[in-house]
Order: structure tokens, then sequence, then C-alpha cells
């Protein structure tokens, strides 16, 4: 591919709101951004997605840039890359880090695409014309949570998702199926139970889309257990980090939906074959987010184009969450759906205006 510099930048934004999960509160949203360039003037993007502490997984966007300046990049230039695909051997030396590893692998795709002259979801088997788009809310107050869940229906989301933990579940879900009984809910507990006996049975009734991930990461037997009980689906997110992770999870029969996000997974690579898995396995799909900035944003649309996704994913326009975005331009939604961007690769360019105002640190690695 002819690789001749990478830059990383590491950069820092204010959220409109502040999102509250069972694990903590985000306020303020650390990332990388890579840019990727060949002998030819192209630039692939790529975003680095981990969080400022390891609330979510144990990586974090300090320890997501030391392994990709350290580790990734002078693997990646040193080898000789010809697809994308090829990125998952040449990083086989450095275990986990999933997110540092999407960060370069999205980059290469999108260069790739944009070296083939092509759109990255017609690259990667994309047949859909729009990808339906749903949302997350959070509140500690219930008057709060229903004013968002009140603006996502005026916006057109086709789904809702809900943060929960034990001691606040039943209530806000009743609440919010009382108040839209036809739109889809979905609950998420993001491991914030330790067994099924009690709360998480009374979800049971409430005719949720699914409950996503109950339980620990780790944890693939009671989320198997919960499953043969329950009717509703458990979706799994933390616990899907990789290929075989999800592999383990279809075997054991420990979830009926599975949430794939481009940077917990390791790329986007990881992420085709998963869809490619669960459909071979009549495991629904959709794409979840990550507060992220527009570059992934960007590559999730584009993942969101393949057949399988069937389910909204977290698609939420820019301007839900950022003042301003990083990119242009920004992801809108429209009636519930999103459009593919247009041009090759991702579609998206950065903002370079705006991505000067929140840089914190850059750090660049010539061939």
């Amino acid at each position: 591919m002819n690789l001749t510099k990478a830059v990383v930048s590491k950069i820092s934004m204010t959220l409109k709101t502040s999102f509250h999960t069972s694990l903590g509160t985000v306020s303020d949203r650390e990332g990388l951004i890579v840019e990727l360039f060949d002998d030819k003037g192209y630039c692939g993007l790529g975003e680095g997605v981990a969080f400022s502490s390891p609330w979510y997984t144990e990586e974090t966007a300090e320890s997501s840039l030391s392994v990709i300046s350290n580790h990734l990049l002078p693997l990646l230039f040193e080898d000789e890359i010809t697809h994308p695909e090829q990125l998952e051997d040449t990083f086989s030396s450095v275990r986990g880090n999933p997110m540092a590893k999407a960060a370069l692998d999205m980059a290469v795709w999108d260069l790739y695409a944009k070296q083939q002259g092509k759109p990255l979801a017609d690259l990667i088997g994309g047949i859909r014309n729009e990808a339906l788009a749903g949302v997350a809310i959070g509140s500690k107050d219930m008057d709060d949570l229903l004013q968002q869940a009140e603006l996502a229906v005026t916006q057109g989301y086709k789904r809702i998702k809900v943060k929960i933990r034990p001691g606040y579940d039943t209530k806000p879900l009743q609440t919010l199926k009382s108040h839209f009984p036809d739109i889809a809910i979905l609950a998420d507990a993001n491991s914030a139970y330790n067994g099924f006996e009690d709360d998480l049975l009374a979800l049971d009734d409430l005719g949720l889309q699914m409950i996503e991930q109950p339980f620990s990461q780790d944890d693939l037997a009671q989320h198997a257990a919960v499953q043969r009980v329950m009717k509703t689906p458990i979706c799994l997110d933390e616990s899907i980090t990789s290929y075989e992770t999800a592999v383990n999870a279809i075997t054991f029969k420990s979830c009926k939906v599975i949430n794939i996000k481009i940077g917990r997974v390791g790329g986007l690579t990881a992420a085709k074959k998963i869809h490619d898995l669960c459909r071979e396995h009549d495991i629904q799909v959709w794409c979840g987010g990550m507060l992220e900035f527009g570059v992934s944003r960007a590559h999730n649309v584009a993942l969101s184009m393949l057949p399988g996704f069937n389910i909204p994913g977290d698609l939420s326009s820019s301007d839900r969450y950022w003042t301003k975005d990083i990119t242009v331009p920004e992801l809108i939604v429209k009636e519930g759906t999103v459009k593919p961007f247009e041009g090759n690769g991702i579609g998206v360019e950065l903002n370079r205006e705006r991505l000067g105002e929140v840089t914190l640190s850059k750090f660049e690695y010539k061939k």
C-alpha cells in the first residue's frame, strides 16, 4: 500500500449532555484520530475509541496511544501490506489491545478503499441504501430520561436504548413503555447484575426488544443460563472482544443477539467476520456506538450497510452529542434512517480547524 506517514492525534471534546451508565458518567470524551498517508497523497482515517479510564474495557486512550506508537505502527510499516485483512497476521505478536488495533485497521481500510476508488461500504459487501438508527439515553433523573426519550421519538429514531442497573430498571422501563408504547426499547445493563433470579427476571414481561450485557463480560455461562429461562433476547456487548469470543458465545448459546462494535472487536475485518458468522447461525446483529467522533461514526455507517444489520444501531446524529464534530459532512439521522456517505472510502474528511481546536497532543511516525 506504499505507506509513508502516520499521524495520531489525541483529542478531547465535551459532550452536550453528560452520559450516565451503571459504570460511571462521561462528560468529556477523549479519543485518538489516526491519519495514514500513502505515496500518492491518499489519507486513510481511523479512530481509537477507548475511554480516558478503563471502566468499559481494560484499554484507555493513553494505553492505546502507547501501543499504537511503540508497537503497532512499526509492525505496520515494516510489513508489505496489500490488503487490510492482512493486519490480523501483522499484529498477531501483540496480545489483546483490540481498540488500538482497530484504530489502525480502520485507517488502512479507508485508505485501501480510496486507493481502489470505491466507497468502503461497497468494498466490504454492503447492499443497503440506508441503515436504521437508534439512540442511547441515560439519566439518574426520571423527568430528564423522559425528555431525552421524547426528543428521540420526535427526531424519528426507531429504537431507544436505556441504561439500567439493579434498583433502577423496572420503574424507568415501565415508565418509558407506558409513554412510548410503539417504539422498541432495549435495556443495557453494562454488566451491572450479579445474578438473574430476582430483578432481571422481572423484566421479562415488559416486552423489551432485548437486554444487553446483564453480567460480567467473562461470564458466558450465566448469560447462557438466563437466556434459557427468559423469552427476552439476551444481547452480548462487552463479552464480544474478537471473532473467537463470538464463536464461544454462539457455541454456548449465551445470546440471541450480538452488538458489533468495530473498535471493541479489533477492527473492520473482525467485525465483518462476526457479522458473517452470526448470519450463519441465525444470530441477530446491530452496530453499537461508543460516543464516538465522526471518523468512527462514518466507519459504523459503512459496516451497517452489510445485509445482516436489521436492527437499528447506535447511529445517532453527530449534533446529538457534539456542538461541532471533527469531520465533514457530519452524520445526520432523518426519519430514523442514515444514508451512506458519498465518495470513496468512508466518505468524510477531517475538519482541520475543529481538529486543531480539540487536539491535546500529536504523534507522527514516518517510514
